[in-house]
């Protein structure tokens, strides 16, 4: 193994838990809004907005609620950020034109997009596991609204009595591995997992190399200061998310979905039902969470990937 791939893996893993830690909680309230199903007529959704649900969230479950599902990003996301960023080094390798060359902004794009097929493998079912954990408490609550709504009370309570409950990360893929189709189930939402990954990546990492080489005013990036490397990195992130953040609403729904009685066939018809029901607006369920999210944790991602590769030389 390359000196480099050594060091972009290392750098890669402390970049992610960095990330994880600042990050994690407004994921959570980024996947409630988004996989809480529509309400029902003359009747307000659960959570009416990103603050309601952090309030609901830390009411009903206490501050640990907002790092539900942590445990399988924590352990995977080391790998995840290590396979991302040794994968857009060594996408960087092949585009150089002469050892240690620098990389143009499209040239960055490129290694993003071919670093972004890399990690979806290990981005989907992570996510899975994720999202079933974060999302569990609402599906539950809209399993048990036509009991308390009075409506079918006996066929309501068969549904909460039958609705699954994942006791930890181990169990959702216990579950999932058991009951819906082997491994193959843990990459279910893995076409729109690509379709987030690879021109997302490829935004993040152009918009990235962009603002590094304008704050830099045409001298070497890699002189800039923390300040520079700070705002470069949460303005890539935010960048990520305008860029791609349908998809992911998408797939969030398809990875909650009862695969018992699903409601979405595919990435395409989840795009039509979603829109047809809740128009532009239930394309961007949790989007303000995603954005606060973005920039600090996507910006303490890039700091420490930098600070690593800087200390290992």
């Amino acid at each position: 193994m390359s000196d480099a791939v050594v060091k972009d893996l290392t750098a890669g893993t402390i970049a992610g838990a960095s990330q994880l830690l600042v990050g994690h909680p407004f994921d959570t309230i980024k996947v409630k809004l988004q996989s809480q199903p529509a309400p029902l007529p003359g009747q307000a959704p659960r959570f009416s907005g990103a603050i309601d649900a952090v309030k609901q969230t830390i009411a009903a479950e206490g501050p640990k609620g907002l790092y539900k599902g942590m445990g399988a990003p924590l352990a995977t996301v080391a790998v995840l950020n290590a396979v991302l960023f040794t994968a857009r080094g060594q996408m960087e390798a092949l585009l150089r034109d002469a050892p240690g060359a620098h990389l143009s902004v499209k040239q960055q794009m490129v290694a993003g997009a071919g670093a972004g097929v890399a990690c979806s493998m290990l981005a989907c079912p992570t996510e899975l596991v994720k999202c079933r954990l974060q999302a569990q408490s609402a599906l539950a609550s809209a399993v048990e609204a036509p009991v308390l709504a009075g409506v079918g009370a006996a066929g309501g309570s068969a549904a909460v009595k039958g609705a699954v409950q994942y006791t930890g990360p181990f169990d959702v893929a216990r579950h999932v591995v058991r009951s819906e189709g082997g491994v193959l189930g843990l990459f279910k939402g893995l076409t729109p997992t690509l379709m987030r990954e690879v021109p997302g990546n490829a935004a993040m990492f152009g918009a990235y190399e962009a603002t590094k080489q304008y704050l830099a005013g045409g001298q070497d990036t890699s002189k800039l200061g923390r300040g520079s490397q700070l705002f470069a990195g949460g303005l890539a992130g935010a960048v990520f998310w305008v860029s791609v953040y349908p998809t992911d609403v998408i797939k969030s729904v398809i990875q909650v979905d009862d695969h018992r009685n699903p409601k979405y066939k595919g990435t395409m018809d989840a795009f039509r039902k979603v829109f047809a029901n809740e128009g532009v607006k239930g394309l961007y369920r949790g989007f303000g969470p995603a954005m606060a999210r973005s920039v600090p944790a996507n910006a303490a991602c890039f700091l420490a990937y930098e600070l690593v590769r800087e200390s290992l030389g």
